[in-house]
């Protein structure tokens, strides 16, 4: 029996493999063997049933009898450039998902009668925001960290004056850029500045830019399968444009991301640890605070509110 999505444990990453569909199971041989090597390679098992989505890395293949296998369990599928950054799936950070005609409509449905009312559409954006600030204190909280007391009271009013979506988005980057502030300050990074995308590594800053980066496309994973479970469709954004097909998970994705990713990449870019560390500390914090069970009851309670 699979296991409910929200309650699943396993998110991968994988690159230079094969995966395949054999005797019924998913599995992968190492792809970078040779070929004497591979004849006594043993296959490893990908747990479907209990899986979230799986990133294929560079140097990957897999069969259309494990991509219909996956699509039966429910897995969602993203292919990804070198450490799981930028995904090259589609043009925006949406994965591929399994076709079922068997997805709920209610949530998508009460979604809609709030979204054409702008004021409302309005409201349910302010809700997302008070809940990000809500989960990044607690977080930080249990990291021993501490969320600057005038960046939540400023964003807090911000909120509350707000009367517009570009008004709210002002008020998101503002806090943004006080949370990197922050903790540039805290690592002692006087030189950080964010940038997105630029696959570098050699100095701290650029290892940290490097594992937002990574950390993002995984949360836009986790957001996608929320999305996905719950018949909400990507084209009815809150707060990230409305003309690009994924902004609804930009707009689930940044309720956990600076809670969850930020404070982890600069601790393990500081540390210059490997991606796979990262990667694995990201899915341990991820899996500990029950994100996808927390993520899938707000977002249900936004939509049926």
């Amino acid at each position: 029996m699979s296991v409910m999505l929200s309650k699943r444990a396993n998110v991968f990453y994988l690159e230079h493999v094969r995966i395949k569909q054999k005797d019924g199971r998913i599995v992968w041989i190492n792809d970078s063997l040779s070929d004497f090597a591979k004849e006594f390679e043993p296959y490893y098992n990908l747990p479907d049933k209990n899986t979230v989505f799986i990133m294929i890395g560079k140097g990957s293949s897999i069969t259309d009898a494990a991509i219909r296998l996956l699509s039966e369990s429910g897995v969602v599928i993203g292919f990804s450039g070198s450490g799981g950054t930028p995904l090259l799936s589609a043009v925006d950070p949406v994965f591929m998902l399994p076709q079922s005609e068997y997805r709920p409509t209610e949530y998508m449905q009460k979604w809609c009668e709030k979204w054409f009312v702008e004021s409302k559409r309005i409201e349910m954006a302010k809700c997302f925001l008070s809940y990000r600030i809500d989960q990044t204190i607690k977080s930080w909280s249990q990291m021993s960290l501490t969320v600057p007391s005038e960046s939540i009271a400023l964003f807090k009013k911000s909120i509350e004056r707000s009367e517009n979506t570009m008004e709210l988005l002002i008020s998101e980057a503002k806090w943004a850029k006080s949370l990197y502030r922050y903790l540039a300050n805290l690592y002692d990074l006087n030189d950080f500045r964010r940038a997105e995308g630029k696959m570098v590594k050699s100095s701290k800053e650029e290892k940290v830019n490097s594992y937002l980066d990574h950390g993002n496309y995984m949360g836009y994973g986790y957001a996608t399968a929320t999305l996905y479970t719950l018949g909400i469709s990507f084209a009815f954004p809150l707060l990230h444009g409305k003309t690009r097909r994924g902004a609804l998970v930009f707009d689930v994705a940044d309720l956990f991301k600076d809670a969850y990713i930020m404070p982890l990449a600069f601790e393990y870019g500081v540390k210059k640890s490997k991606d796979s560390e990262f990667r694995a500390a990201v899915i341990k914090y991820c899996n500990d605070k029950k994100l996808l069970d927390n993520t899938f009851s707000f977002v249900k309670s936004v939509a049926v509110s």
